[in-house]
């Protein structure tokens, strides 16, 4: 997921993520090719609270041969092995398959990790990177009857989005909505299905209650943010550096708190003694004992990342997850006295529920056309630009 603002327990992964964003443009490398595109306008950012890049796609020149661009991970490591390279042919097209002329892709914390070996839901390299994207789709199966050439749609799909057309399951396409821009669009799944699944699938969020996020300002904290305000009077803490919080709070954050200079605990102890009803944890490690600790009888922990157990270790999410089972498994006891629960949250694993995963969208769209959510772009970058 998209990571911004952390306690101190993980800088290292807040600081990799600040690289990735402030670090000097490195081209990737392009493969030789009878023509090469025109080079692309200078993208402008728009808004810098949000932690929801987004990669541009132009459509390739025409060619003899059907060719497009492709952002290829071939092999772990730094920025440079990520590669632009043209592919030609024309993808095949499968039984409830259609073909996607992409416009915009997203681009995730999750995608950083992958980049780095720690992602484990991305097949090994040489593959393409990206869970979601947005564009028009430009051929359909024969047994397709759902979906047309023409209809503009959101994707979301384990990885591969990071191209200039992408062949897919027509249950991983929605309908953009009309009035959505493609940024909008390449931002809204991963962060606004795993917040509203949490929040409402695990947490059953209800008027009047209180919950902690952290990272407020990173893309799946302004989502559940946005998402809690369709709630009445809930009260959001969130966390988050000095300089963001001017923007949490206009987005629905009731208490802001700057992690770097304040105990979190003792700050929503102070004005909620009692404890919290929901703590969505990204964190992981000594963050998720004291998001716990913060809960009220019935109140749910819902850990969706490990930020901390992540940061500067070669650690994947297996390993994390059997880490954090065996320090939660001996307090079986203290659970069921404190008549709290803890719940594990990944997109990833949730690929083929297609189901489930089309009604959380069909929600998070309505909620979209109505004006109650809408996603922050901090900014957007060419497909060349992905080093920078």
């Amino acid at each position: 997921m998209s990571g911004e603002d952390a306690p101190a327990q993980q800088q290292n992964a807040e600081e990799q993520k600040q690289q990735q964003q402030e670090e000097t443009k490195t081209p990737a490398e392009s493969p030789k090719t009878e023509s090469k595109p025109d080079p692309p306008p200078t993208s402008a950012s728009t808004e810098a609270a949000a932690d929801t890049p987004a990669l541009a796609a132009e459509k390739a020149p025409e060619e003899d041969t059907f060719s497009y661009r492709a952002l290829v991970l071939t092999g772990y490591g730094g920025y440079d092995k990520v590669k632009l390279q043209v592919k030609k042919g024309k993808p095949a097209l499968k039984s409830g398959e259609v073909m996607v002329r992409v416009k915009m892709c997203g681009l995730n914390f999750a995608d950083l990790m992958a980049r780095q070996g720690l992602y484990d839901r991305l097949p090994s390299p040489p593959v393409t990177p990206g869970m979601e994207c947005s564009g028009i789709i430009e051929a359909v199966a024969e047994d397709v009857t759902d979906r047309k050439v023409g209809d503009k749609v959101l994707v979301l799909n384990r990885s591969g989005m990071w191209q200039d057309v992408v062949v897919v399951a027509t249950t991983h396409t929605f309908l953009m909505p009309e009035g959505m821009s493609f940024e909008e669009a390449a931002a809204l799944p991963v962060n606004y299905i795993t917040a509203y699944l949490m929040l409402f699938d695990f947490g059953h969020l209800r008027p009047n209650q209180s919950l902690l996020i952290h990272m407020a300002a990173g893309g799946v904290g302004i989502a559940a943010t946005q998402l809690c305000k369709t709630v009445n009077d809930v009260t959001v803490f969130g966390t988050a550096s000095a300089s963001k919080h001017e923007v949490i709070s206009q987005g629905g954050v009731t208490h802001p708190i700057d992690y770097r200079t304040r105990d979190y605990v003792e700050e929503i102890r102070k004005i909620s003694p009692k404890g919290l009803d929901i703590v969505l944890d990204p964190l992981g490690g000594s963050d998720t004992h004291k998001g716990y600790n913060l809960l009220k009888p019935m109140g749910k922990l819902i850990s969706y990342g490990a930020a901390n157990m992540l940061a500067g270790q070669k650690k994947n999410l297996f390993a994390v997850a059997k880490t954090w089972y065996q320090q939660f498994s001996v307090h079986t006891l203290s659970l069921i006295q404190g008549n709290r629960s803890v719940c594990g949250f990944h997109l990833g694993y949730l690929d083929s529920e297609t189901e489930l995963i089309a009604q959380a969208m069909a929600a998070v769209v309505d909620l979209y056309r109505q004006g109650k959510i809408k996603p922050r772009i901090d900014s957007t970058y060419h497909l060349e630009q992905v080093n920078e």
